[in-house]
């Protein structure tokens, strides 16, 4: 095998990282110029970032396991390759239906891409050096992260929103350059691919995501919306019971007993509620109850995302000196005092008095960044990190999707339901009309369809009413982290634990047996 170049080999991964993640907040802010261009719908225009997050996150745990296979190097240099050809072709798309297409495929190449090179990263670092490059993996994703918004308003203010898609392409096609410098191990190639597991996680995952995007705008009792939920559970349900029988198993369903492994997956579910989709909440009531200009919003938002840049690599340097379990607790609890901290919110709130919680949010975060997915490909053996890094990438890009529609939905039903019938009766569209142009940061507009005499009143009423929903959502997710924070230090419990003593799973008596033994020895290289 070739074990290529390690410095090379993480240049790439700081490349790749941020790229994955504008690829989600960059083109988010270009929807309104693509509806108007393509004259499109909002809705349909909305799918550009939706479909892209449909098929990656539920294709990242099969590209995984298909890379153990195939060898990490090959499909990662497929992944990019087919990646950038479908951000250029949404580049030149002239239809919002190619776009939207182009979009959705596009998320096959990013699950092969991320899925690969987290495992070439994890075999091309041992020990302490393994903890410190993800600590910088983890800061370039915060970059991503933190500038997405401002990278994709640049564009479409200087060159249109085709600028986005091409200069994503653009880089994605550079980084192809660098993969013969890659390391190459041995794949597994003793073993057949679980097609049929494959196609029933895949699909069943893609369902519930369609059903959760879906379910918002449709209503939750829609049958498309119910007829998409029931297919997830059947098909969940099937792919159980063919990995349970399956010689070969996408996915190693015995991972989750590790307790070490179910702790890192519990955690970005969490985050994704107290981070990622607050990075779509926030901007909307920011706008419709607070009356702040996009730029303001921005800077804002960069005490959220900001710590994302300097955390993940203190945090790497931090790592070999302090228990896992240590900092998963911390992160968590920062995540819960941020999140009880944010109910402080009111419309005339200012920047400095929302600077506490959305910085203690932002350093839970990045505190995720610079530790999880060194840990998740950690926990298994090197022939099997690449099926540990789809897992947890899956989950990770799973609960992304589940979380901005589960949150928004639920500030949006809280706010419909402390609107007062007042302000509602003014209103032509009713409450549900008013409760969606409030959220869509349309506050003032809507506003402009009342009398003029009852005009203050029902903005007055609407921002209450949405600052409540806030308030009442963020309880609930301050409330989650906490609960979370107990659960992962007790699965962790009884292990002391730095960066590097994952337990080694062995076939014969299964990754629980292993760790009821305790650590066991981590390759000290790249895998042979």
């Amino acid at each position: 095998m070739s074990t290529g170049n390690p410095r090379a080999t993480l240049a790439a991964a700081c490349v790749v990282g941020p790229l994955m993640t504008l690829v989600v907040t960059g083109p988010s802010v270009a929807v309104p110029d693509i509806s108007a261009d393509l004259d499109s719908s909002l809705s349909a225009a909305q799918w550009v970032v939706d479909g892209y997050m449909l098929t990656a996150s539920s294709s990242l745990a099969a590209m995984g396991s298909l890379a153990d296979r195939i060898g990490h190097r090959r499909m990662f240099t497929f992944g990019m390759a087919f990646f950038a050809f479908w951000m250029a072709v949404s580049g030149l798309s002239n239809s919002i239906l190619l776009l939207d297409l182009a979009r959705a495929v596009a998320g096959f190449g990013s699950g092969a891409a991320l899925a690969s090179i987290t495992a070439i990263v994890a075999q091309s670092f041992d020990d302490s050096a393994r903890a410190k490059a993800f600590g910088l993996f983890g800061t370039f994703l915060g970059a991503g992260l933190a500038f997405g918004p401002m990278f994709g308003g640049a564009l479409v203010n200087l060159w249109g929103w085709r600028s986005v898609f091409l200069v994503l392409a653009g880089a994605s096609a550079l980084v192809l350059l660098a993969t013969p410098l890659l390391p190459s191990p041995r794949p597994n190639r003793g073993q057949r691919f679980d097609w049929s597991g494959t196609f029933a996680f895949s699909v069943g995952v893609a369902l519930l995501v369609l059903a959760l995007v879906e379910g918002p705008a449709r209503g939750w009792t829609d049958p498309a919306v119910l007829g998409s939920l029931a297919g997830f559970v059947v098909l969940m349900a099937a792919f159980a019971a063919i990995e349970r029988r399956s010689d070969n198993p996408m996915f190693d369903l015995g991972l989750f007993a590790n307790p070490r492994f179910l702790a890192v997956c519990l955690v970005p579910l969490v985050l994704a509620f107290s981070f990622v989709a607050l990075v779509i909440v926030l901007p909307p009531y920011l706008t419709s109850a607070g009356g702040l200009s996009a730029f303001r919003i921005g800077l804002t938002l960069l005490l959220l995302t900001g710590p994302s840049l300097v955390v993940p690599a203190v945090t790497g340097v931090v790592a070999p000196k302090v228990s896992q379990r240590t900092l998963f607790v911390l992160l968590l609890c920062f995540s819960a005092v941020g999140a009880a901290w944010l109910t402080v919110i009111e419309p005339d709130s200012t920047t400095l008095a929302l600077a506490g919680p959305l910085l203690c949010l932002g350093i839970g975060y990045g505190i995720s960044l610079g530790i999880l997915d060194g840990a998740a490909v950690s926990a298994v053996e090197p022939e099997r990190m690449g099926m540990a890094a789809g897992m947890f990438n899956t989950v990770r890009l799973t609960s992304d999707a589940v979380s901005m529609a589960g949150l928004g939905a639920l500030v949006t039903v809280l706010t419909k339901n402390a609107l007062d019938s007042g302000a509602v009766g003014t209103y032509p569209g009713g409450a549900d009309d008013l409760t969606s142009r409030a959220l869509q940061g349309s506050l003032a507009d809507a506003a402009a369809d009342v009398p003029a005499g009852a005009r203050d009143g029902v903005v007055r009423a609407t921002a209450d009413a949405y600052t409540g929903g806030l308030h009442a959502t963020m309880w609930i997710v301050a409330a989650a982290c906490a609960v979370s924070a107990v659960a992962v230090a007790a699965l962790l419990s009884g292990r002391k634990q730095t960066e590097e003593p994952a337990p080694a799973v062995q076939e014969a008596e299964g990754p629980a047996a292993q760790e009821a033994e305790g650590p066991a020895a981590v390759p000290t290289g790249p895998a042979r």
